[in-house]
């Protein structure tokens, strides 16, 4: 199939790209270069450098002709979306409603959709599921919700078939170490780890050690970037054989501690990583997992790489590399 990734030099995006090319799909990455990278990029893809905010690149890049389209152009910091909702209103809901709507016009079928655990809020029971109350407690996973609500419409209204994929937390670098780009100013765990491993900050902070948890620390689902990358080929593979629309969770199911994760860096990385407990940030849940039974059952999706031990390594790769180490 012919598909285009909007975002595709980015973390997340780039995984997903080369997990199309890997199955012998023709990849056209459109992206701003905003928070992707050049070295995110493959040679035996095309590269359009494009915003989501221009109609007119928007309409030219359709041109091309696809038959599905993949959206991973969103800000997704949840700190800055509740002192900045501005920036993202524009670019998450109205750069969206271009692409849905440049899609519709150029007669495409098929979008995919990185959509967010974000959308639950405070879980009120765990592991979460699909049909988990939606009440986001950050604006981040407002603007994911309100585009699912829009793509709702448009499978209605203009036959547009969606798959909207609520990720956990993305973590991890290709397993077959072909990918080292690292995410500009990130906010995630894992990250902070290994900038804390390299040097390139001088400790981690834990945001509370007296949660109702095995070791008192904060418990998140961590899934594997290649892993979500399968996720999108299948999701993808469904909605256009049962020409049917779809949301579905994409999370490991194994719940992994603040101090699991760090230990598993330490002995890894074989550096000894500072730490200091600080208080908690409201709002954090003790416990945070999914479940992806949907996903087993329609897709046939499984996390193959989302042991802790496999996130830590191959995210440790990328960042020794880059470090010098």
């Amino acid at each position: 199939m012919r598909i285009l990734i909007v975002g595709g030099a980015g973390y997340i995006g780039s995984h997903v790209a080369r997990e199309f090319l890997d199955g012998g799909h023709s990849v056209t990455v459109f992206d701003n270069l905003y928070s992707g990278l050049r070295e995110n990029l493959f040679t035996v893809a095309r590269f359009v450098q494009g915003d989501i905010m221009d109609t007119e690149a928007l309409a030219t890049v359709f041109k091309g002709g696809f038959d599905a389209v993949v959206h991973l152009a969103a800000f997704k910091s949840v700190g800055e979306s509740m002192s900045k909702p501005e920036k993202y209103s524009v670019n998450n809901i109205s750069g969206t409603l271009n692409l849905i709507n440049a899609a519709c016009d150029a007669g495409v079928r098929n979008f995919i959709f990185s959509s967010s655990a974000a959308t639950y809020g405070e879980p009120k029971y765990v592991p979460i599921d699909e049909d988990h109350p939606t009440n986001p407690e950050n604006y981040y996973g407002f603007t994911k919700l309100e585009i699912e609500r829009f793509l709702g419409w448009y499978d209605k209204l203009k036959g547009l078939r969606y798959a909207a994929l609520r990720y956990f937390n993305a973590a991890g670098y290709d397993v077959k170490g072909r990918l080292h780009g690292l995410e500009k100013n990130p906010a995630n765990l894992l990250p902070v780890v290994m900038e804390a491993a390299c040097g390139m900050r001088p400790r981690v902070q834990i945001f509370g050690n007296d949660y109702d948890t095995r070791d008192g620390t904060g418990i998140r689902d961590y899934v594997h970037v290649s892993d979500l990358a399968t996720g999108h080929v299948a999701a993808l593979d469904w909605i256009s054989k049962n020409d049917k629309s779809l949301v579905v969770n994409l999370g490991s199911e194994a719940g992994y501690s603040v101090l699991e994760l760090l230990e598993s860096a330490r002995r890894i990385s074989g550096r000894p990583i500072p730490s200091e407990i600080v208080a908690r940030r409201p709002g954090d849940p003790a416990s945070l997992t999914a479940s992806s039974k949907r996903a087993h059952d329609l897709l046939g999706w499984k996390a193959h790489y989302s042991d802790v031990d496999t996130l830590v390594r191959t995210s440790w790769e990328a960042y020794r590399l880059k470090a010098g180490l």
